[in-house]
């Protein structure tokens, strides 16, 4: 007995020693190890990279900006067979163990014994740790680290906190190239271009698959890997009580679904719109915020404005282009011996001008030109095996003349319509423009267009793009003419003046577009028919100063030279700035600033910007209880006299009415405008607005080079305002112009600006007055071309009626 008494004691003295010496080495190890552990409660206030979302007006997604493509998502939203499925593939024991999983631990070495294949036994919280606070490197080192922050992070937050940072952080590989995805709100929207809450039982354990490495998963590359392992989360998902046996069997036998989400609906149509906006948030908040911040940008693009403001600006740059003439093909491929389209897909197509179609000649025929159009390509980023070919009918290509098209000639084509695989043969304009449409009273920009192609060329002409405004900037002029004495009826000579330069320069002599002049007539005919005459006498009397200071009040120019020339519109200025300042006489010469973005919210929904500042009294009432109405209270600069502004919209409203841009007539709504033509006819101009929409254009090379001898704004740029204003004011009433109080409408002689009789009747027009001016009673020719006064009834009416200048 004593004996075997002194044997347990050894056994017990042994072991206590042993204990003892492992808890010192224990203790060692996790002191060792604890040194420089990464502070785990810097989780608790983990933000991670959140990707900006841009939105259209009508709520539709223009664009995202991202480096890690993540929508981060609270455990309570995300759906139940989504955290199935990862349990099941990556830690079904996660709400049972405290950070490290022995079952699991012994699992993996069973397997990796059996056969061979090296199985993983880290937890979620494991992950979370290598994830957020470690290296990835493969150390025994790190796994101890690993370990250790797991333990701590399991003491310190609660499993579905764990498991919301892993499920928001996991990366799950790119299907589109250059997108990281980054959790599984992301994947799922990528993957299937669906929400996560939409995701079946497979589509889910297929995105479960993926952390143990997207591209061992590829869904095009390793289709048949990803199937099993696929089929195999499945499985275990119904062994772990998740789904039902049926469930299992329906799912399995699905396709793996995969449907990449490529492009928004949209997209296309307004790539210079978004640039323009990532441009701005870029500027305002940094490359950080914009890229990780998580931003929601609401911004004031219409989608459907936006397309036919596309539309009619690319119809109006093929029109002109047609009429020069067939430039020649793309390229040319070699076709002997070869798939002529794999030869096709070897060529860079334009990627936003649908419906064009890219495609390469194969011959020809008594029917027409034989086309093979370039191969679509499919969502795994391989062109299609499918051959589509058709024939470019002679109708479709009547306006090239005879073009020398042979086999192996790469050509831009377009379906026409009511024609099975006939096509019309286009090609890319050398002229490009802009097109800019604005709501006159805020400033929010509806659609933007900075030239043909975006994929072709990324300089936005609506913005970046310093161009002669030519005529459309006489407005300015006038409107300073009016704001200091004149009236619309005032008499201005239209004949030859010569401006005397300094000393050793040339003296000035302006023309008009035509070469004609044709003597006095009223400042309303100035701006119909476009007189630069008439414009120099005028700007010479009112004093460049002053209209360089109008021309700074409407933003036109920042700072202009205030030298005659300059009030042709010979400086430089963009569409933007032109559309804005015509705004302002469109709103009553209110000062409005042009923006793409109406609100923007941080990640978690607090509003950082709002475009519209006007303040709202009576707004934050808990209920009516009598008081008066809230208002908004619009505190905005006046540029320009209310009755100045009006007195300038009539005048423009003639000059579509009776001037130089007739052919929007036929929309049938009140609208007024100006066309504008640079010297030589470098540039081409219309810029006009309804009540409540303001619309510019200009057309020209990126080089500057003479568009045509015959080449004017109304001829070039106002049809693609027709085009335009057609869809965009179709429902609209026809709203007239709002008259100002304190305006007085005349009716007077369009011809003299005189006071009409009682018997006229054709000929005349109501003419807009204000208080204390009136139209003169009669009209005295001058005398041996010497300047002569107007008649008025009384010396104050001459006096603000004018003379002839």
């Amino acid at each position: 007995m004593r004996l075997i008494l002194r044997f347990f004691g050894i056994l017990f003295s042994a072991g206590a020693v042993l204990f003892c010496v492992g808890a010192v080495v224990a203790g060692y190890f996790y002191w060792k190890y604890s040194q420089d552990l990464p502070d785990h409660a810097a989780l608790a206030n983990y933000e991670p990279p959140v990707m900006t979302r841009v939105h259209a007006a009508d709520g539709s997604l223009l664009a995202e900006y991202a480096r890690e493509r993540r929508l981060y998502l609270p455990i309570q939203a995300m759906p139940k067979i989504v955290v199935a499925a990862f349990l099941s593939a990556e830690d079904k024991n996660f709400y049972k163990h405290g950070g490290i999983d022995p079952e699991g631990i012994v699992r993996a070495a069973l397997t990796n014994a059996k056969s061979g294949k090296r199985q993983g036994a880290s937890t979620i919280t494991q992950q979370v740790a290598k994830n957020f606070l470690l290296s990835s490197e493969q150390t025994f080192d790190r796994k101890i680290r690993e370990a250790l922050v797991a333990l701590r992070i399991e003491a310190a937050y609660s499993k579905d906190k764990i498991l919301e940072l892993y499920l928001n952080e996991i990366f799950l590989g790119t299907i589109v190239p250059g997108r990281n995805l980054h959790g599984v709100a992301a994947a799922a929207l990528d993957y299937f271009g669906k929400s996560v809450h939409e995701l079946t039982i497979n589509e889910a354990a297929y995105l479960a698959a993926l952390p143990k490495g997207p591209n061992n998963y590829h869904p095009y590359r390793k289709t048949q890997a990803a199937l099993d392992r696929r089929n195999e989360i499945i499985r275990l998902m119904r062994e772990n009580g998740y789904i039902t046996r049926e469930e299992e069997e329906n799912a399995k036998k699905q396709p793996l679904g995969v449907n990449p989400r490529v492009a928004f609906a949209n997209a296309s149509n307004a790539n210079y719109f978004t640039e323009e906006v990532r441009r701005e948030i870029s500027e305002r908040y940094g490359e950080k915020k914009l890229y990780e911040g998580g931003l929601s940008v609401r911004t004031t693009l219409d989608p459907k404005m936006q397309g036919w403001a596309r539309k009619a600006l690319v119809d109006g740059l093929v029109r002109y282009d047609q009429a020069r003439g067939w430039h020649g093909p793309v390229t040319h491929v070699d076709l002997g011996g070869r798939d002529w389209g794999q030869a096709a897909s070897e060529v860079p197509a334009l990627g936003d001008v649908a419906p064009w179609r890219l495609a390469v000649v194969l011959g020809s025929g008594a029917g027409g030109i034989q086309v093979g159009l370039q191969p679509r390509r499919e969502a795994s980023g391989q062109f299609s095996k499918d051959r589509d070919t058709g024939v470019i009918t002679p109708d479709g290509m009547r306006w090239a003349g005879r073009p020398n098209l042979r086999p192996g000639d790469m050509v831009y084509v377009e379906p026409m319509e009511g024609g099975r695989n006939q096509f019309r043969l286009r090609q890319r304009p050398e002229v490009s423009g802009a097109i800019v449409a604005m709501d006159p009273n805020t400033g929010r920009v509806h659609a933007m267009v900075g030239g043909f192609s975006y994929d072709e060329s990324e300089f936005n002409r609506a913005t970046q793009a310093m161009r002669q405004p030519g005529s459309s900037f006489k407005p300015i002029v006038y409107s300073a003419a009016l704001d200091n004495g004149y009236t619309p009826s005032s008499i201005v000579l239209d004949t030859p003046i010569t401006i005397e330069a300094g000393p050793g320069q040339e003296a000035w002599t302006p023309s008009n577009y035509d070469g004609k002049s044709g003597g006095p007539h009223t400042l309303r005919y100035g701006i119909e028919h476009s007189k630069n005459l008439m414009t120099v006498r005028l700007a010479k009397d009112v004093g460049m100063p002053l209209i360089a200071e109008y021309a700074r009040r409407f933003g036109v120019y920042d700072d202009m030279l205030p030298v005659l020339p300059m009030s042709l519109g010979a400086g430089e200025t963009t569409v933007m700035r032109m559309v804005t300042a015509y705004s302002m006489l469109a709103n009553g010469g209110r000062r409005i600033r042009p923006t793409l973005i109406d609100r923007i919210q941080d990640r978690v929904g607090e509003t950082i910007y709002r475009h519209d500042n006007r303040k709202c009294i009576g707004c934050d009432a808990e209920k009516w209880s009598g008081q008066d109405e809230p208002k908004l209270v619009d505190d905005s600069e006046q540029v320009l006299d209310p009755l100045t502004a009006y007195q300038m919209v009539s005048i423009m409203e003639g000059v579509v009415q009776r001037g130089t841009a007739t052919i929007l007539k036929q929309i049938g709504k009140p609208l007024a405008g100006k066309t504008g033509t640079t010297n030589d006819a470098k540039d081409a101009w219309f810029v006009g607005f309804s009540p409540d929409l303001a619309v510019g254009i200009y057309i020209g090379f990126d080089k500057p080079r003479s568009l045509g001898d015959r080449a004017t704004g109304g001829g070039l740029s106002a049809p693609i305002a027709l085009d335009f204003l057609k869809q965009a004011l179709k429902d609209k009433p026809p709203t007239p112009f709002r008259v100002p109080p304190g305006i007085k409408l005349i009716r007077v002689n369009l011809g003299s600006g005189t006071r009409a009789g009682s018997g006229e009747g054709a000929g005349t027009i109501l003419e807009a007055f204000k208080p204390g001016t009136a139209p003169p009673d009669a009209y005295v020719p001058p005398a041996n071309s010497a300047p002569a006064a107007a008649a008025a009834p009384d010396a104050d009416a001459a006096a603000q009626a004018g003379g002839v200048y």
